[in-house]
């Protein structure tokens, strides 16, 4: 190899193991995947441009921790992504060795960015959000069967379980709660995405966890990693649809609970919602364009730090209710509208506005936290 050949570092990770393999070298090793083989690996690599590697659930996360905490500089692949890159190289053979090959030379023709592993409030968090909606799936699974149980045994058990789930869901929510206040930037920011119309406290909280790059995006990367950027489709004089594609599927659910409680309760989502249905739009393009627009406005006011306020002459909207929001995952209440500062209106994209907030230091977020998940 060349000496001007980036110093790239892939790494394949599986539940037991570790292949590594240097690009610059071509040299390839195996360590165990655990604490033993994290001190070896980066005693191995010692110094790298970029350790690629792939998301791997569970398994990547104590290899992320013990390599970033060693000082190096790690960059984290979509597997589907790594997959396709692999193809086009023509790598049809998938082994452990050839994967952490093929993802150091990705990282080199790529020029993947750095990847900066969650801390410890926004691992918990994120946790405990992804524990939160899946109780919410086995509660609408358990009301939907409860509906046509005949026998008493089965109806008695389906009782218990939603008993059982609504104690495992408070507690998952009180723990959302302490999370949060116990982390001042993490408070900050889920009080500054609750303040929007549409956006109730458990969705902040997934938003969070699903997107914590939000505030750190312009509004095209934003959309594009949500997945609600249109995607082209020309070719020639031909000029096809366009839809939406890719991106992180999470957040997108969570939008769009949030873009169809922000129709109602959000004067100019809901405005722009009326606007597009009122020109032909289909319902479900109306909604995906209030989705995206309710993303960037996220994205707006946690760049800025500022809370939302309603723009003037916009009567507050009524809090969507509580019942249908529960079963829903979303939102339980919407916070009270504030009152527009004394400043001037900065535009955030047409129909998109909001007040600046005077800079003041967040004294009360962890207040504001105390009981935030049942309010």
């Amino acid at each position: 190899m060349r000496e001007n050949t980036p110093n790239m570092v892939g790494v394949d990770i599986s539940k037991s193991h570790l292949d590594a393999h240097r690009l610059r070298t071509g040299e390839a090793a195996r360590f165990g995947n655990d604490a033993a083989g994290f001190e070896e690996l980066a005693g191995w690599i010692g110094a790298a441009d970029r350790v690629v590697y792939e998301a791997t659930g569970r398994h990547h996360r104590a290899f992320e921790e013990a390599l970033a905490g060693a000082g190096l500089p790690l960059a984290r692949a979509n597997p589907l992504r790594a997959r396709r890159f692999a193809q086009s190289m023509g790598r049809n053979a998938k082994t452990d060795a050839v994967d952490a090959a093929v993802l150091a030379r990705m990282g080199a023709a790529l020029e993947l960015r750095p990847t900066e592993p969650p801390g410890g409030a926004l691992r918990d968090l994120g946790d405990l959000t992804v524990a939160r909606e899946a109780l919410v799936r086995d509660r609408v699974a358990a009301l939907n069967r409860q509906k046509g149980l005949r026998v008493a045994l089965l109806r008695r058990q389906c009782r218990l379980r939603l008993e059982r789930n609504g104690r495992q869901l408070k507690a998952v929510d009180a723990e959302i709660a302490r999370t949060l206040a116990g982390d001042e930037g993490l408070a900050r920011r889920a009080e500054t995405l609750a303040s929007i119309p549409g956006v109730g406290k458990a969705t902040a909280a997934g938003l969070l966890a699903a997107m914590p790059e939000l505030g750190g995006l312009d509004a095209k990367a934003a959309a594009s990693l949500a997945g609600l950027a249109p995607v082209a489709r020309e070719s020639g004089q031909w000029q096809g649809r366009r839809f939406i594609q890719g991106g992180r599927a999470r957040a997108r659910r969570l939008l769009h609970m949030a873009a169809v409680a922000a129709t109602r309760h959000n004067p100019d989502l809901g405005r722009k919602h009326r606007d597009l249905i009122g020109r032909g739009k289909p319902p479900k393009v109306a909604l995906v364009a209030v989705m995206r627009k309710l993303l960037l406005l996220a994205n707006a006011l946690l760049r800025q730090n500022r809370l939302w306020t309603p723009r003037a002459g916009d009567e507050p909207a009524a809090a969507p209710p509580a019942e249908a929001a529960e079963d829903a995952g979303g939102p339980k209440g919407q916070p009270p509208a504030r009152a527009a500062s004394a400043g001037g209106q900065p535009p955030h994209g047409p129909g998109d506005r909001f007040q600046p907030r005077p800079d003041t230091p967040n004294t009360g977020a962890r207040a504001n936290l105390e009981g935030w998940m049942h309010t």
